[in-house]
């Protein structure tokens, strides 16, 4: 990308604490109308609902290499009665069957070569361009198009396995964001599942983007839409002293089988709905097993000793319905986890629900099935695998669930310094405000990572980081930094503060119903400044019932909702009580319903304080 622009400090304006963030400024409309854009291409173009097929410009010599003519997609591995069903199936299936989404891993680079050509505005080419190549079929390449909140800009989401980046990566992330400089939309954010969205990017500068972290290890292809999504492990794998299984190698070995080394696998390219997979590798379950369609959770082998992974499956939230994962007793060995994942990805590719997108979880799968005949055809499939099984003759080595020796412990609080199992090393773990940076954070990321912490940095599915590695003579330096003492990122954040999580909300998203990021890091600092806890109290923000900020595994869960105040329509939340993670995890209840927001949010103010009070144990100052 040329030499590397150090991102200047963002003013207290720029942060996202304050001022908050309000509504983004309008954007130019098209200079040119609709009949005149499509009149200028009518030599050029067979087809105006397909601008690039054939393409139009001619890529790069190495990414044309690197993602060359699509030979297979991802509705050619669907069975003919799998076809036959999509083909009567949602509005999504038949976008999938008019264009199989997996064209985009191509179509992205065309179109942003296009524009970077100077032949047509961003305008011109969303007016000629169909309108499900923008807003559905680049999110198989990993770009969002937000029509509603932020026209003409994208968001890319990340494939971060197991959470882990260099600071060479952050470095690059870091120089691909400052070129926006002050821009509303160039913000990144952790999500919840371990990675980063790079948001307010132009189409024109994504294929640069794209290749330049395949460059350096990392990738953006399959992580929207119907496919699977990052997948998480364990922050602390390879430092906990209380760890049983270093989730790393199998959590990019598992990345690695499902996009084909972040180019793109049109295998798993045509799922019937978004797939989930985590590791967990501590009783902590830091990964939070119980909310993905495959959770495995690390445990040793009663008879063998072998650490390996009891499985459980469907757990998912939806706004229609949440739900944990079921237990399917069933253990296997990390040699056999790809196999798994693989065969359960085989079956619910070719037998999930087409026709109705609330339905087309796991979940409603195994229960279609039973529980007992999803296991009986799993292992067949598993048996059979040609790619990862046992082998002809082979029997397949796993077993009925395995139990600890010992009884669970409370999950445990990352945050902070803590010793790591290596000798003379510690762990620090800093909490990020709603999980949202600007450039020159990132920058700064990397630049203590690279002083401190061998060069590596990892993510939350919290929102948080954490510096592995440190030298116990280097903690407090660490700890001393300047970008570690404005106050934003602390090590040693409030009681709310440090179990808070927060979605992108209605600032960017466009089902979301409430504002949530800035609001949350409001109504956590009144409810600080008014109130003594004695522990932690974790705050789960989602701004509609799809619930991304995962609302029903907090101690206390906001969520988007309509409300009246004076009987006039207000926005609100619904919150839940009980959520718990961990071993012993479990979903929360809605607690209370339609609670007004507005006018200082006083209504929502005074109901979590009363919930702190006779829950938590809080005490008013």
């Amino acid at each position: 990308m040329g030499a590397f622009i150090r991102p200047k400090p963002p003013s207290r304006e720029q942060t996202l604490a304050s001022p908050r963030f309000t509504t983004p400024p309008s954007r130019s409309t098209a200079t040119r109308t609709e009949d005149q854009v499509m009149g200028g291409l009518a030599t050029t173009m067979e087809d105006s609902q397909h601008l690039l097929r054939p393409p139009l410009m001619e890529l790069p010599p190495d990414v044309d290499q690197l993602f060359g003519p699509i030979t297979k997609t991802g509705t050619d591995y669907l069975p003919a009665e799998t076809l036959a069903r999509a083909e009567k199936g949602s509005f999504m299936e038949k976008i999938k069957l008019k264009k199989d989404g997996s064209v985009a891993w191509r179509e992205v680079h065309e179109l942003a070569a296009l524009l970077r050509s100077g032949q047509y505005t961003w305008e011109e080419l969303d007016l000629m361009t169909d309108k499900d190549d923008m807003d559905q079929r680049l999110k198989y390449a990993g770009i969002f198009h937000r029509r509603k909140k932020t026209p003409g800009r994208f968001m890319m989401r990340m494939r971060i396995p197991n959470g882990v980046v260099t600071s060479d990566q952050l470095f690059f992330i870091a120089e691909a964001m400052a070129k926006y400089g002050e821009d509303y939309e160039a913000v990144v954010d952790i999500t919840t599942r371990q990675n980063l969205q790079l948001r307010g990017l132009k189409l024109e500068d994504t294929s640069e983007i794209i290749t330049g972290l395949l460059a350096r290890g990392l990738g953006c292809y399959s992580s929207g839409l119907d496919n699977v999504r990052n997948v998480v492990g364990n922050p602390l794998a390879g430092i906990d002293p209380l760890e049983i299984y270093d989730t790393r190698e199998l959590c990019t070995a598992i990345n690695d089988m499902i996009t084909n080394h972040n180019l793109g696998n049109p295998e798993w390219a045509n799922l019937p709905r978004k797939f989930n997979i985590a590791v967990s590798g501590t009783r902590d379950d830091y990964s939070h097993t119980h909310i993905n369609d495959i959770g495995f959770q690390a445990v040793p082998h009663a008879a063998s000793g072998i650490v390996g992974f009891n499985v459980v499956l469907g757990g998912y939230f939806s706004a229609k319905r949440v739900a944990t994962s079921l237990e399917l007793d069933l253990w296997v060995p990390p040699g056999q986890v790809l196999n798994l994942c693989y065969s359960v990805l085989r079956l619910f590719r070719d037998h999930g629900n087409r026709k109705d997108r609330q339905k087309a979880r796991l979940l409603w799968l195994i229960e279609e099935w039973g529980v007992e005949t999803f296991r009986r055809k799993l292992l067949a499939e598993m048996q059979s695998n040609a790619a990862y099984g046992p082998g002809a003759g082979q029997t397949l080595p796993v077993d009925v669930a395995q139990a600890h020796a010992a009884p669970a412990y409370p999950r445990r609080d990352y945050l902070g310094v803590h010793p790591q199992k290596q000798a003379g090393r510690s762990w620090v773990g800093v909490h990020v405000p709603v999980g949202r940076f600007r450039a020159f954070d990132v920058h700064e990321l990397g630049r203590l990572a690279a002083r401190y912490s061998g060069g590596e940095l990892r993510f939350t599915v919290e929102q948080n980081v954490i510096f592995p590695h440190v030298g116990d003579e280097d903690v407090a330096s660490l700890l001393a930094d300047p970008f570690l003492q404005t106050g934003r990122f602390r090590t040693d954040p409030g009681p709310l503060a440090r179990g808070l999580v927060a979605c992108t909300g209605a600032q960017f998203c466009g089902v979301g119903l409430v504002e949530t990021k800035n609001r949350a890091l409001d109504l956590i600092e009144r409810l600080e400044a008014r109130y003594q806890l004695p522990h932690m109290v974790r705050l789960h923000f989602s701004g509609c019932p799809n619930s991304c900020g995962q609302s029903q595994v907090a101690d206390i869960g906001l969520m988007g909702a309509p409300a009246k105040k004076d009987g006039k329509a207000v926005e609100g939340v619904d919150i839940f009580l009980g959520g718990a993670v961990g071993e012993e995890a479990q979903l929360g209840d809605k607690f209370l319903k339609n609670v007004a927001m507005g006018e200082n949010d006083a209504d929502v103010i005074q109901a979590l304080g009363e919930i702190l009070v006779e829950r938590f144990g809080a005490v008013q100052r």
